[in-house]
């Protein structure tokens, strides 16, 4: 599972590269290490409660063989119980280390400076081609774009609300985490060890360092020489391949949130650098990257709520098994299908969750740069309102998958636009 909007599903197995979880993100307007450590708590308890397979199988064997190439919904400082403080710890170590890097980007002004972006590598044959040869390049993006068109069809019309150059960064970053994702969710699943995924972070050490193994890795070795992209959310990603090899339930929803952070966060903490901040934004970075995570979360914990029959199917549970235990509710309600009161009551409290996080994530779309804000917009528009359609369904999302229709999917994206001009309107005046 991993995590990419304007819709990218780690949900989905060999699906479309669906977009259900590659997040693009949110942004913020407060400030300080202590309001990202909040975002990271909040919590609520309800009382009563083929990638493209182009090939996957190339890339299976390019790895597998290193020689082949609480009761209160307004309690954000809730102590974290559980997971242990060295995951969460984890998580905030690799938002400070991506969030630094994009301060000192800020102060030095928009451009990637020479000390910053340094020479184009020259110990690789096939970057160095892209690097002089614009049509290389050129190919390299387009084949992500590619991709991204024929197996996300909903991500791609959403990438097309961008400038082209973000167009093509953020195509570059959605194929890599599709692949990264199809490693444990895609066919070729069963033939995936925890060696495999050591070969595949490695290949992602050399893609930081200008050693590309094929064309999609190029797109993003020449993505992440442009911008002040950290490592370290890449390696989380990989992560969360790891923790989804090795289990299928979650004991609380402080556990899950990292899990959350490993899909979803991830994702976020990868394109804020891309999508931008606003110049005139007095918001400090970290804010920016706290409410990002919160919009990455939204998100994940929305995939999380339409998709619980399907992944119930597949013989995973990402709901919080304390949370059950205490609404009365066991794994046996899930794989039975039982849409009872007390699954709908339980329902409630998720859903009202997950639009706390929403609500946070709203309070800095302002913070991003203008030509980002539409797509961010629609983003979070159209995940919230899967949720509404979940309602709908009579909270069965077990037996049917709540979706969006067109003709509201239209009118959001006209709203989506309102907000974002509105929102320019408004940082003009200021």
């Amino acid at each position: 599972m991993c995590g990419f909007p304007l819709m990218v599903s780690a949900h989905g197995g060999a699906k479309e590269i669906n977009t259900n979880n590659y997040y693009f993100l949110g942004f913020a307007g407060t400030s300080g290490q202590s309001k990202i450590r909040q975002i990271m708590r909040i919590k609520f308890r309800n009382n009563n409660n083929n990638i493209f397979i182009s090939n996957c199988t190339t890339i299976v064997s390019s790895i597998i063989s290193p020689s082949s190439s609480s009761s209160s919904s307004s309690s954000l400082s809730a102590i974290i119980r559980s997971p242990s403080s060295s995951e969460e710890k984890r998580v905030y170590e690799a938002v400070m280390k991506q969030a630094a890097l994009t301060e000192e980007h800020r102060r030095n002004g928009h451009g990637i400076t020479e000390e910053e972006q340094g020479d184009p590598p020259h110990h690789h044959h096939l970057l160095h081609d892209l690097f002089i040869n614009e049509n290389l390049l050129k190919e390299a993006y387009d084949q992500c774009g590619k991709i991204c068109s024929e197996y996300a069809k909903t991500f791609y019309i959403g990438t097309k609300l961008m400038n082209p150059d973000l167009q093509k960064a953020i195509w570059a970053i959605a194929v890599w985490c599709r692949r990264t994702d199809e490693l444990v969710d895609g066919p070729n699943a069963s033939l995936i060890t925890p060696n495999a995924l050591e070969n595949w972070e490695q290949r992602l050490c050399d893609i930081f360092e200008g050693r590309p193994y094929d064309i999609y890795d190029a797109a993003l070795s020449h993505t992440v020489s442009k911008y002040p992209l950290h490592i370290q959310p890449f390696k989380d990603m990989i992560e969360g391949m790891r923790v989804d090899l090795r289990k299928s339930r979650y004991k609380s929803f402080d556990e899950l949130y990292v899990y959350c952070y490993y899909v979803a966060g991830t994702v976020a903490l990868m394109c804020v650098p891309l999508m931008g901040i606003a110049p005139e934004s007095k918001a400090p970075t970290l804010s920016v990257y706290n409410s990002a995570l919160a919009l990455a979360t939204a998100n994940q914990l929305t995939n999380i709520l339409r998709d619980v029959g399907e992944d119930a199917r597949r013989g995973r549970i990402y709901l919080p098994q304390d949370e059950l235990e205490q609404a009365g509710l066991s794994d046996d309600d899930i794989f039975c299908g039982r849409v009872t009161d007390k699954w709908r009551d339980f329902m409630k409290g998720q859903i009202k969750r997950a639009r706390m996080y929403y609500a946070e994530a709203e309070k800095g779309v302002s913070e991003l740069n203008s030509s980002s804000r539409w797509a961010v917009w629609a983003s979070l528009l159209l995940y919230r309102q899967i949720l509404d359609a979940i309602e709908a369904n009579d909270y069965n999302n077990l037996t049917k998958k709540a979706s969006v229709g067109k003709a509201k999917k239209l009118l959001l994206l006209n709203d989506a636009y309102i907000r974002a001009q509105n929102f320019n309107k408004m940082v003009m005046k200021s």
